[in-house]
């Protein structure tokens, strides 16, 4: 069980890292103090209730066809691989950095939506949250504790910006600060990948 919930917290969190919308939104507003704690609320519940949905969705399907498990466990190497190969490119390359700029405050119904909307209008959030999350979750001993990890990985995440935005600002305008993150990321993907391709299990 704590193997799983583990496994929840890092793979998620390795993710939600990864995932520069949600971030770069949040940062700019705890910088400014506008409204970031809703914010940050809006994040980790998305997410808790994505990773909840996919993994228990997927769960369920596998009771009617357990073939399917097999198919989960290649579909989340492969994607794990790419995530890692993304990783090391930017790696290589550079990311853009986080950039806040001065703004008019704005009303907290405006804030909840824009929230809303960048974090549930991205295509990435459903591809880790229904897809990668399931797949690497359904080689877990407790889908329970798997999920427990995933969601305490997104409200400590989202929590941490909030409270340190503006100290972790001048950290996270530096493209170097970026690539250290982004190797860890890549690292933490590729051997999750190669103990799925190996032993089937995490």
């Amino acid at each position: 069980m704590l193997e799983s919930y583990l496994t929840g917290l890092l793979v998620c969190g390795g993710l939600i890292i990864a995932i520069g919308a949600q971030n770069a939104y949040l940062l700019s507003q705890a910088i400014r103090r506008e409204h970031h704690w809703p914010v940050a609320a809006i994040c980790a519940v998305c997410d808790a209730s994505l990773f909840t949905l996919g993994m228990f969705g997927v769960s369920a399907a596998l009771i009617a066809v357990p073939q399917a498990l097999e198919f989960l466990r290649w579909l989340g190497v492969i994607f794990l691989g790419w995530l890692a190969l993304q990783a090391a490119v930017r790696v290589w390359r550079g990311r853009a950095v986080l950039k806040v700029g001065a703004a008019t405050r704005g009303s907290l119904r405006k804030v909840v939506l824009t929230s809303l909307a960048v974090t549930l209008l991205n295509p990435q959030v459903y591809l880790d949250t229904l897809l990668l999350v399931p797949a690497i979750g359904a080689q877990q001993n407790s889908a329970v504790a798997f999920v427990i990890g995933a969601s305490t990985a997104s409200v400590v995440w989202f929590s941490l910006l909030a409270w340190g935005g503006a100290a972790l600002a001048p950290v996270l305008s530096r493209p170097l600060a970026w690539r250290v993150i982004d190797g860890l990321i890549g690292l933490m993907m590729a051997a999750i990948a190669l103990q799925l391709a190996l032993n089937g299990s995490l």
